[in-house]
């Protein structure tokens, strides 16, 4: 079964004016898609999480304790809690600086779906083989699935937050008996929702479908993303931006 994707004349028309002007002009207009400060937080993030997770296991998983020795597991388990409270601390610090940023986050985690929502996710796996003869509707900000996948990010990351907190603190001032297994359970429930859903961020992220080539560059760049591909990526977003003129930066056309 197929489905179309239809385009309104008007929009197309749009387009191909934006694109038509900045050619003529021999400038390009690019609009900042992150801050410097989101660049840095994500990027410190991604590293602690990465860190936690290669720790992590040398610390609950037997087999590879037993390989290491004990002297080796320690070190391990004091530099899992120092890149811990990294992990925790950051993006808290981060959140007290730009707080309207973290309220643009949930706004768009929690955005209701459309019916160009709904197109996309029913066209994403397609997409992702077939670009050249599949055109996606236009998304907001933040894409309909990206919602799902960044939400489950959020709540597996606040999960080993915390429960690695109380795991901590259960290792040296509180005695959680029988609540340290539920807890540690929880822990490891957290680090598997990372492991899924890190790894479908990292394959889009980082370009390696034809459709997502460079941009990674967005967040480990200058944060900036050209006025076509934002409107080939995000087209209701590009426009309001373009219209605003708030974020965008004009560079001669190379």
């Amino acid at each position: 079964m197929s489905h179309t994707v239809t385009v309104s004349a008007e929009a197309r028309a749009k387009d191909d004016a934006f694109l038509k002007d900045r050619k003529a002009s021999g400038k390009q207009k690019y609009i900042v898609r992150h801050s410097k400060q989101a660049r840095i937080t994500h990027g410190v993030t991604v590293i602690a999480c990465i860190l936690l997770c290669i720790s992590g296991l040398f610390v609950f998983v037997p087999q590879l304790t037993q390989a290491v020795g004990a002297d080796t597991v320690f070190a391990i388990r004091m530099s899992h809690r120092v890149i811990g409270c990294i992990f925790v601390l950051v993006p808290l610090i981060s959140a007290i600086l730009a707080p309207k940023g973290v309220v643009r986050i949930f706004k768009n985690l929690f955005a209701k779906w459309n019916s160009d929502d709904k197109k996309w996710m029913m066209l994403f796996f397609p997409y992702l083989f077939m670009a050249k003869w599949i055109h996606m509707p236009d998304q907001d900000e933040v894409k309909s699935g990206q919602r799902f996948a960044d939400g489950m990010l959020w709540f597996a990351g606040a999960l080993m937050a915390v429960t690695g907190l109380i795991l901590m603190l259960g290792s040296t001032v509180l005695n959680l008996g029988t609540g340290y297994g539920v807890v540690l359970f929880l822990h490891d429930l957290g680090f598997l929702l990372i492991a899924v859903f890190g790894l479908a961020h990292i394959f889009l992220g980082g370009g390696i479908f034809q459709p997502y080539r460079g941009t990674y560059k967005l967040m480990f760049g200058n944060g900036l993303v050209s006025e076509a591909d934002a409107l080939y990526h995000w087209g209701h977003w590009a426009r309001k931006e373009l219209t605003s003129g708030e974020k965008v930066v004009e560079k001669n056309a190379k």
